[in-house]
């Protein structure tokens, strides 16, 4: 059984017109510059940052989050926010409709992505989730004991785990159930009573007269012709993400109402989520 969300109405193909292909060029060199000139910051910074503060990325994070919310001005699609960002330490969960979800949540807050180990060697995505500190994990119940390890080092370290309970993405007009098993590592012993866990709700506003899922990303779609597609587009939608309330670890019994609890709450704030 594959991991990925398909759907049985697939979205029609999308013809980029002259003027597209324009766009095309123009917002994709100046994105390859902010994103890839970023990187070369990143990895230059990191070096001082590595040896003077280990696993801690005091600076680093401010680098990522500035070049999210320049792609988002380059690609001239709106991003709103509603909602307090969380203060206290802990995690974030969110929907997952689109590879947009990780510069809109990056650009809105300094979080380190948890990421199946497959993404780690996926040309371009892989080298920047490497390189901004993403958490990658094996989808394996076995390993569950090398995940708590590795989310208490990160968690004591101050860091914010990103996460998608889903497991996929979507077509943006749904939330699939949230699957409890990323959240066992929250009820070690060691951090249950310090952690709190903050539920997003990602939502997509297509452009208007577009397709309702313009801008959701599944099954064997390709990076690049839906990049190129969203490079395209004349008049964006828009995107929102709403923070909802952040919630005690310890305030449930176990992962399965804690996973149950954060799905209801991101689904509250999903116009059409199914």
């Amino acid at each position: 059984m594959s991991p990925t969300w398909d759907s049985d109405d697939p979205i029609a193909e999308t013809r980029i017109s002259a003027a597209g292909w324009l766009r095309v060029l123009a917002r994709g060199t100046v994105l390859g510059i902010v994103v890839f000139g970023g990187l070369g910051l990143l990895l230059l910074v990191r070096l001082l940052e590595r040896p003077l503060f280990g696993v801690d990325r005091p600076i680093t994070p401010y680098i990522t989050q500035g070049v999210c919310r320049s792609a988002f001005v380059i690609m001239g699609l709106p991003l709103l926010v509603r909602g307090p960002r969380m203060k206290v330490p802990g995690a974030v969960v969110a929907n997952h409709g689109s590879w947009l979800d990780i510069f809109a949540l990056n650009a809105r807050k300094n979080v380190y992505f948890v990421s199946k180990s497959e993404v780690a060697s996926w040309p371009g995505i892989g080298w920047l989730a490497r390189a901004t500190g993403t958490v990658f994990i094996q989808r394996d119940p076995r390993d569950v004991k090398t995940q708590i390890a590795l989310f208490e080092e990160r968690l004591e370290h101050g860091h914010r785990l990103l996460f998608f309970p889903e497991g996929t993405s979507t077509d943006t007009l749904r939330v699939l159930p949230f699957k409890p098993t990323l959240f066992a590592p929250f009820f070690s012993d060691r951090i249950i009573h310090d952690m709190h866990i903050q539920p997003v709700t990602v939502l997509y506003h297509a452009p208007d007269g577009a397709d309702a899922r313009f801008y959701g990303w599944w099954g064997d779609m390709g990076f690049a012709p839906h990049l190129l597609k969203v490079l395209a587009q004349r008049r964006h939608g828009k995107v929102e993400l709403v923070y909802h309330s952040p919630v005690r670890v310890d305030a449930f019994p176990n992962r399965k109402s804690l996973a149950r609890h954060l799905e209801g709450v991101v689904r509250s704030s999903h116009r059409t989520s199914v």
